[in-house]
């Protein structure tokens, strides 16, 4: 049976097993990244991730609460599934549904990763659209983004645990990591959806997830993605300002995501650059002028 999805086999889709990741990952997940691993005491942090057995207890908890997708449990995904770990090179993690009406998707688990959907997800997108979302959760196990994830997630559990041990140390330590942590977080799923594309390898599929996470539609017939493109210019004219910029960033601070229409800027940017067809080999099949 061929593992791809429907519309995905009309065009033959190529696999990048062998593509470094740095050559994928966006420049801010880059420099943020580091920036990261500067923070004093942010190795005594990921110690304690490991130690406290976290990452036991959250797959302990998805596995108890959530239905894994199987050859008899949404066998559709378990094919985007295992054809994304094709394309990317990445060993093949579980796959979760779980019920939840917020759209979403997220991956947890260092030595043992875990991807988890939610029935809202699976509700707003289509089966293509749905491939680039497990391409995007599959670069973050690419990327290796999942360790500092889960301390993202424990962040709390974790500085009371070390402020125990080095009598308030913790607490000192967190108020320096919260901050550039949630930096990194944010601009770290611009790297993935550059993997969710290379994934799916057609540059208007993100572009309608994009759309549906920010408008909530599943119907086509009532959004236009020429309309959403040309809101990606009205924001980015917006943005020039010195302030706005400031309020941008007090505004996602401590979001874990960037907003949708900021994901769809800079993949857009990334497409429009030449550097996804000069680094794939993959021509662009769409228009991507953003001309009505």
């Amino acid at each position: 049976m061929d593992p791809r999805p429907p519309e995905s086999r009309k065009r033959k889709l190529r696999t990048f097993r062998h593509l470094d990741p740095e050559s994928i990952a966006h420049p801010w997940d880059v420099q943020a990244l580091r920036t990261l691993k500067r923070v004093p005491g942010l190795d005594l942090l990921v110690r304690k991730v490991m130690e406290y057995g976290l990452e036991r207890i959250l797959y302990l908890e998805n596995i108890a609460d959530n239905v894994r997708v199987t050859e008899a449990m949404y066998p559709k995904l378990l094919r985007s599934l295992r054809w994304g770990c094709q394309i990317l090179g990445v060993d093949e993690p579980e796959l979760y549904v779980t019920v939840d009406p917020v759209p979403n998707a997220y991956t947890y688990g260092h030595t043992k990763p875990f991807i988890v959907l939610t029935s809202g997800l699976l509700d707003l997108l289509d089966e293509q659209e749905l491939f680039f979302t497990i391409g995007h959760e599959l670069g973050h196990i690419r990327f290796s983004h999942v360790l500092y994830t889960v301390l993202a997630e424990n962040l709390k559990i974790v500085l009371e645990a070390v402020g125990r041990a080095t009598l308030g140390l913790g607490q000192l330590v967190g108020i320096s990591l919260a901050l550039p942590l949630f930096d990194w977080r944010r601009k770290a799923e611009l790297s993935c959806d550059r993997a969710g594309l290379i994934c799916v390898q057609d540059p208007d599929v993100p572009i309608r997830v994009f759309m549906k996470l920010a408008g909530g539609s599943d119907t086509n017939a009532a959004m236009s993605q020429a309309e959403f493109m040309r809101q990606i210019r009205d924001y980015e004219d917006a943005n020039e300002s010195w302030l706005n910029k400031a309020y941008t960033i007090a505004m996602t601070a401590f979001r874990t995501h960037p907003y949708p229409i900021m994901r769809a800027k800079h993949l857009d940017e990334w497409i429009r650059s030449g550097d996804y067809a000069s680094l794939t080999g993959l021509e662009l099949e769409t228009d991507t002028s953003n001309e009505p």
